[in-house]
């Protein structure tokens, strides 16, 4: 019985967590995504205003339009190429959950964020609510996987291995197959999908996973580039196990 409703636990909290990610991105989603549009009709007029007079710019008005440039690329609006960058919002659904994902999970890569007053204060809140949450969430999920452990532990154990040995083959197991399934492989299918090295891969997959963040290497965000409609829901996915053997990793 017990074994029961600690499964039912666990599936009540992960779908409770999956559904406050979801229900955080569509907030953001509404809350940003106006804003975000007459952002970027002000870059493209801005843009527009210069070509037709930059022959005949003083040299304020060229140091104004380096300045205007700067902090829309600062706000993630890149004015180029034809009108369909103004269409296609940064704040469609699997970018907005990707954010929600990085907020929760500390990781904070500081390329998408709330500029509105209602999106930032929703930050707040859905931080400071959606942290504890997302700890309670890898701490339940690497406790899965250390009684799977457990398991094989007391498996090797009737086969006659010593404890030691068996504490040491399973972490050995639990971190090799966690580098090449968190760091070696995604690190090759980013380096498929975003053109990076495999380096550059490696350095974003670990960056990522241990929460730094830094935002120089960020999936997903290359102009020109074709990227297929859920790969950053893909890569949110990625970085919760990847949390989660991280976590396991510290309870082994």
């Amino acid at each position: 019985k017990a074994m029961c409703s600690g499964k039912l636990q666990t599936g009540l909290l992960a779908a409770g967590y999956f559904v406050y990610l979801l229900v955080g991105a569509a907030v953001f989603q509404a809350l940003e995504r106006t804003a975000e549009k007459q952002q970027k009709i002000a870059a493209a007029q801005m843009k527009e205003a210069f070509l037709q007079n930059f022959t005949h710019l003083t040299v304020a008005e060229m140091e104004q339009f380096m300045k205007n440039l700067s902090e829309a690329i600062q706000n993630g609006v890149y004015p180029t190429g034809n009108e369909s960058w103004i269409e296609d919002s940064t704040w469609d659904f699997s970018n907005s959950f990707f954010f929600a994902g990085t907020v929760v999970s500390t990781i904070g890569y500081g390329t998408l964020h709330p500029k509105t007053a209602g999106g930032q204060i929703f930050c707040v809140f859905f931080a400071l609510f959606g942290i504890p949450l997302n700890i309670v969430f890898l701490h339940r999920v690497g406790k899965m996987l250390s009684m799977l452990c457990k398991k094989l532990g007391k498996f090797l154990y009737e086969k006659g291995m010593r404890k030691k040995k068996i504490n040491f083959l399973t972490l050995l197991f639990f971190l090799v197959t966690g580098i090449l399934v968190f760091l070696c492989l995604p690190s090759l299918f980013f380096q498929i999908t975003e053109g990076w090295s495999y380096s550059e891969g490696i350095y974003f997959a670990f960056i990522t996973l241990s929460t730094i963040g830094f935002g120089d290497y960020v999936v997903g965000k290359q102009p020109g580039r074709h990227y297929f409609s859920y790969y950053r829901m893909l890569v949110a996915v990625w970085i919760l196990f990847g949390l989660a053997w991280i976590a396991l990793l510290f309870n082994l």
